[in-house]
């Protein structure tokens, strides 16, 4: 219990997490972050005001109960706790780590207002850790079985907790990975030094201890088609999680030169095929002494912090607006710039300069402005006149946003589809083809996990709905 009275509570500083110096992991690949031992977790937990409308169950996509399971820590009761968040949320270990709670329940903690709000991620991903060291995860019991098979079709965010609430409720989930490991998004976009792939592996596998079966290497619409999954498999019901892996290029002169890539390609890579690992891994990477990212989001973040990884003595983050509109979450910002990043800020790629043999050397920019908002809210960025300038760099890395592969699309009779390429569901994540529901990027293109995982929540319930209705 926490005895604290809520003006006491109001004057502990919040805490910090333990974090590796810059210029040691700049040279390896394991978590920057360490997180709260118990000390800092137990000192955290007791700044929470238990508020009597706690708006932070609101601010949470998945409406963790946060409150309790903070309560939960107060009294040293961490396996509660942790088993409190997995009533809403399959994937503590990995929120804990990746989730922007800045923008969202730590967002509207009350005590922000005046105060830094509680860190409720650090908390979530404190009680998580324990269970693991402690080897205290119990699979939850099912209580019914059910006849009904349902198939997902990605393993990433939206997919896999998708597939762990229904199995949860007792249904027979099988999910197809078209790659060879399991993740999505997760296992290739995000890079170890923020998600360790132990963590990965042991989330997917307590999904596995659910019940759940799980494909790799199979394509759907090619290996089978969503038409063969009902027809020939017998599922009752599909839910399409298949993300969004098709990157967007600027469409800028020079794009083809060697030594340009995609965020995604670089990556992936660097994750799925542990490039930074070569020769034990045999896919190499080849990046220069100085490499320029575009963009300024989450997967540039990434990328950035890879290049330096990898050795580049040089890395810029190269991102048309301000730092204000940058879309990336604040902690990769402030771990970038301690790594050495260099931002040029307000500044926009005209055109990638390369020599006789194709290779990058230089890439052309152009100074900007912020005008009026767009449609998006944020300050369009306007061109200055004769501001241009040219940087030396021999890799490019284009992190400008991303759409969802046409091959689910190209063979689903009956599915709706956006001029972007992504595949329209409605609130209840239902498409217009019966008993096909979709979430995750491949509706909303690249999006938050957290946000991804909210669409699977919800495809569940409606396929649980749908499912039950049909008899």
């Amino acid at each position: 219990m926490n005895t604290l009275k809520p003006s006491e509570r109001m004057k502990i500083p919040r805490n910090r997490a333990i974090e590796q110096s810059p210029e040691e992991r700049i040279r390896n690949f394991e978590e920057v972050s360490k997180g709260f031992d118990e000390e800092r977790a137990l000192i955290e937990a007791s700044r929470c005001l238990e508020c009597k409308n706690p708006v932070c169950i609101e601010g949470c996509p998945v409406n963790v109960d946060v409150i309790s399971f903070i309560r939960l820590i107060t009294e040293k009761k961490y396996l509660e706790a942790v088993q409190k968040i997995r009533e809403t949320n399959y994937l503590p270990a990995i929120c804990g780590r990746v989730c922007p709670q800045e923008e969202q329940c730590e967002k509207v903690c009350t005590l922000g207002r005046k105060y830094e709000p509680v860190a409720i991620g650090k908390l979530e991903r404190f009680v998580a850790d324990y269970e693991m060291s402690i080897g205290g995860f119990v699979v939850p019991t099912i209580e019914t079985k059910r006849k009904e098979k349902v198939a997902i079709v990605g393993s990433g965010p939206a997919g896999l907790t998708c597939a762990a609430e229904l199995a949860k409720m007792g249904y027979n989930v099988t999910i197809f990975e078209a790659l060879h490991d399991v993740g999505g998004v997760l296992r290739y976009g995000i890079p170890e030094f923020r998600l360790p792939r132990e963590i990965l592996d042991v989330e997917v596998d307590r999904i596995r201890q659910l019940g759940v079966q799980i494909y790799t290497n199979f394509v759907v619409g090619r290996t089978a088609t969503v038409d063969d999954l009902f027809d020939e498999w017998g599922f009752s019901a599909v839910f399409l999680a298949s993300g969004a892996g098709t990157p967007h290029f600027m469409g800028i002169p020079g794009e083809n030169l060697n030594g340009v890539y995609s965020a995604n390609e670089f990556l992936t890579r660097v994750n799925l095929m542990k490039a930074y690992k070569f020769p034990e891994y045999d896919t190499p990477i080849r990046i220069g002494n100085e490499v320029a990212v575009i963009g300024g989001g989450n997967t540039a973040m990434d990328a950035v912090r890879t290049a330096r990884r990898l050795g580049a003595e040089k890395a810029y983050l190269i991102y048309r607006r301000s730092r204000a509109e940058m879309p990336a979450r604040l902690e990769e910002i402030h771990h970038a710039e301690e790594e050495g990043v260099e931002f040029i800020l307000l500044t926009n790629p005209t055109r990638i300069i390369g020599d006789e043999q194709k290779n990058v050397v230089a890439i052309e920019c152009q100074r900007m402005e912020l005008g009026e908002p767009d449609a998006s809210g944020r300050r369009k960025p306007i061109p200055i006149p004769n501001s241009e300038f040219v940087l030396p760099v021999q890799t490019v890395i284009e992190a400008v946003g991303q759409a969802p592969n046409p091959i689910i699309q190209a063979t689903t009779p009956g599915l709706e589809t956006t001029k972007k390429g992504t595949v329209v569901s409605d609130e209840q994540q239902a498409t217009k083809r019966q008993g096909v529901f979709a979430g995750g990027d491949l509706t909303r293109g690249g999006a938050t996990v957290i946000l991804a995982m909210r669409d699977g929540r919800k495809a569940a319930e409606a396929i649980h709905k749908y499912l039950q209705n049909s008899h």
